[in-house]
């Protein structure tokens, strides 16, 4: 059997000819794997034979005006890998400059693509992204004019609608050098006062309508431009430079404030950083939505000016609050010794008096701590909506080894729901979580005041016994 095992010795000694037989039967008929063949074929010629095909199959890509669908997306995205590894492999290593020609075509692509396709699913996003990389990892390598290369950067960048080009300035930072990076600073001065290209102000006309379309492009071109400055600062450890591309209201919003603390901490410039970050916090008293950036952003302000006791209070407040186990964790380990066992007590009352529940059992999932989870299950049983499938499921079968009772409370709610509200696409599940509360029945001597097992399916099939779906499915597992 050894010698039919499907591995590369044993295709090596088939012998070159028989091998290329079974390619060329492989290939027949699938156009995306004869088109990789055949730039596998040209790379044996050299990089200049392989850069024709690739820019064959690039201008193919960059022409076509069809709608992408789902699938021909992934096709896409696999051969544009396929590409973006083919091109860093085999010519980056001969022709450094040639290769980062090739990669930036391929970056350009995107617009086009993405323009015909719903990236929901990010599979075009992160192919470019991965070209991105590449380009960065060849960098050190080229031997391009710092000056052109800038005037190549800013181009791309400041016209960049999709976000291909989002991370060029740090992936070409070491090719551009002192100069390069000065030239950058210059040409994004002089552009930030110029109008936005008629091509820019024509797509958004088509997004947001002719009477607006030349405000939102300046708009756009403006913010990318901005970045593009706040890349530069980043790369020279400008702190005062990045900030500047922002009004002190606006360093002060919940998204930058986070940002804006973390390079003036790095600067040592903690005072100042707390300033940002509290501003925000004040305004999002009783505010729903989390924002743990920003909260670690202040406990890192906190850490830095040694405010221990506000430091151990902020911490406590995100898990009063958010539930958050980290802040937990480093709240107790603050907290001078036999303090943290009565700190303990006190979260874990606060979350078994919780609501809504399922917010706290998923707390209990993530801390983990599944005798917490129990307890809380038995004490609130009614409480608990057996919708959460993805929460409670999981937790169920995490509970069963040593809190059988509890793990089949939470099977019993999802069941419930399942059958009271005819969610039919759920009986599956449902039937699988009967089957598991029959094996857990053996290990449970007391069910605390909850029917039996027995007595439960007894209930279930004198209020749902005309559900044949889900007693067929219950037969047939």
């Amino acid at each position: 059997m050894a010698g039919k095992a499907l591995n590369k010795a044993n295709l090596m000694a088939l012998g070159t000819e028989t091998l290329a037989e079974l390619l060329l039967e492989t290939v027949k008929g699938d156009a995306s794997r004869q088109r990789r063949v055949r730039l596998v074929l040209a790379a044996g010629q050299g990089a200049d034979a392989v850069a024709v095909d690739v820019r064959k199959r690039f201008a193919t890509i960059r022409k076509a005006r069809s709608y992408i669908s789902r699938k021909k997306q992934r096709t896409l995205a696999k051969e544009l890998s396929e590409l973006t590894e083919l091109i860093e492999t085999r010519i980056g290593e001969s022709a450094p400059d040639l290769a980062f020609d090739l990669l930036w075509e391929q970056l350009h692509l995107a617009r086009g693509i993405l323009e015909r396709t719903d990236d929901a699913w990010s599979a075009i996003s992160d192919v470019m992204h991965q070209a991105m990389e590449a380009v960065s990892r060849l960098a050190p390598k080229l031997t391009k004019a710092p000056e052109h290369l800038a005037e190549d950067v800013f181009d791309a960048v400041v016209g960049d609608v999709f976000g291909a080009f989002e991370h060029a300035v740090r992936a070409t930072s070491e090719a551009l050098g002192t100069a390069g990076i000065a030239h950058l600073k210059t040409l994004a001065r002089e552009a930030a006062e110029a109008p936005a290209p008629e091509a820019e102000i024509a797509l958004y006309a088509v997004l947001t309508g002719a009477s607006r379309s030349e405000a939102r492009a300046k708009g756009a071109r403006q913010r990318r431009i901005h970045l593009l400055l706040q890349d530069l600062a980043d790369l020279e450890g400008d702190v005062d430079a990045w900030l500047a591309q922002y009004t002190p209201q606006q360093l002060t919003a919940e998204t930058v404030a986070p940002a804006a603390a973390d390079r003036l901490l790095q600067a040592g410039r903690a005072e100042e950083a707390l300033g940002l970050v509290e501003a925000p916090l004040e305004r999002r008293e009783g505010c729903t939505q989390d924002r743990p950036d920003l909260d670690e952003a202040h406990f890192a302000c906190l850490e830095a000016l040694g405010r221990k006791d506000d430091l151990i209070a902020a911490l406590w407040e995100r898990f009063e609050t958010r539930l958050c186990p980290t802040a937990l964790q480093r709240h107790l380990k603050l907290l001078p010794d036999f303090e943290d066992i009565e700190a303990e007590d006190r979260a874990r009352a606060h979350i078994l008096s919780y609501r809504p529940t399922q917010s706290a059992l998923l707390y209990c999932q993530r801390a983990p701590d599944l005798s917490l989870a129990a307890q809380l299950v038995l004490e609130r049983y009614e409480e608990i909506d057996g919708e959460a499938y993805e929460l409670l499921s999981p937790l169920a079968d995490d509970l069963s080894a040593h809190h059988p009772l509890a793990a089949v409370l939470l099977w019993r709610a999802m069941i419930d729901f399942s059958l009271r509200r005819g969610r039919s696409g759920r009986y599956g599940h449902a039937a699988r979580h009967l089957m598991a509360c029959t094996t857990a029945d053996m290990s449970i001597e007391d069910y605390a005041g909850h029917p039996p097992h027995y007595a439960y399916v007894e209930g279930l099939r004198r209020n749902y016994g005309r559900k044949a779906a889900f007693w067929e499915k219950l037969d047939s597992d």
